[in-house]
C-alpha cells in the first residue's frame, strides 16, 4: 500500500503579475501572498507526523514555494519535482487570458471535466489530469513504498479523490493501490495555435 497526502498549493499572490500585464501561462510564475505563505507552514505543521517520508511538488511556482515551506516545517526532504503534477490546462494553445480560463473552467464543471461525446474542447480533459497525475504518483511510489506528500493543485485532487471546492493547503489522502486506475486514451498535449 503506497499512501500519498495531496495538499493544494497556498494562495497566490498575483499582484505583481497583474500590474505588469502577464496572462496565462505566465500566471504560473506567481509567489504565494503572505497568507499563502501562513496556509504551507500550518499545513507544514500539521503534516509533521503523518507518517510521511519524503515530498514531492509539481514544478509551478506556488506549488514549490508550498512545498518547500511544508519541508521546512516537517524537516522532510523534497526529493522531486514532477511534471505530471502540474495544474489543469484551461487551454491547450497555451494562450489564454484571464477571461478565457474562467469561461474554460465554467465549460469544464458544466460537462463534469469531460468532452461532451463527439465533441473537442481546447481545456484538458479530467481524465487527462488523472493519467497523468497517477503516472507521477506511481513514478514516486516505485522509488520506495512509503508514504509520501504531493504539492499540487485543486484539479488535480478533484481528478484524483470525490473532493470538490479543494481549500488551500487542504490535506487529502489516497491509497495508489486504491486509486482509479487511468484508461489507455490518448495523452492530451498542447496544441500550437494556427
Amino acid at each position: 500500500m503506497t499512501r500519498v497526502l495531496l495538499v493544494r498549493h497556498g494562495e497566490v499572490d498575483g499582484s505583481q503579475l497583474n500590474a505588469e500585464g502577464w496572462w496565462g501561462p505566465a500566471r504560473d510564475l506567481s509567489p504565494l501572498s503572505a497568507a499563502g505563505i501562513e496556509q504551507a507552514k500550518e499545513a507544514g505543521r500539521r503534516l509533521r507526523d503523518c507518517g510521511a517520508r519524503r515530498i514531492v511538488a509539481s514544478p509551478m511556482t506556488r506549488a514549490m514555494q508550498t512545498a518547500s515551506l511544508i519541508a521546512a516545517e516537517t524537516r522532510l526532504p523534497l526529493t522531486a519535482v514532477e511534471f505530471d503534477l502540474r495544474e489543469w490546462l484551461p487551454d491547450a494553445t497555451l494562450s489564454w487570458r484571464s477571461a478565457e480560463a474562467i469561461a474554460a473552467t465554467e465549460d469544464f464543471h458544466r460537462h463534469g471535466g469531460e468532452w461532451p461525446q463527439g465533441e473537442t474542447r481546447a481545456w484538458e480533459p479530467q481524465s487527462s489530469v488523472r493519467r497523468r497525475a497517477l503516472g507521477a504518483l506511481h513514478r514516486q511510489a516505485a522509488v520506495d513504498d512509503e508514504p509520501f506528500v504531493a504539492v499540487c493543485h485543486s484539479m488535480v485532487i478533484e481528478a484524483l479523490t470525490d473532493a470538490r471546492r479543494i481549500e488551500f493547503c487542504g490535506v487529502h489522502e489516497i491509497d495508489l493501490n486504491d486509486a482509479v486506475q487511468p484508461d489507455s486514451a490518448e495523452p492530451f498535449l498542447p496544441r500550437q495555435s494556427a
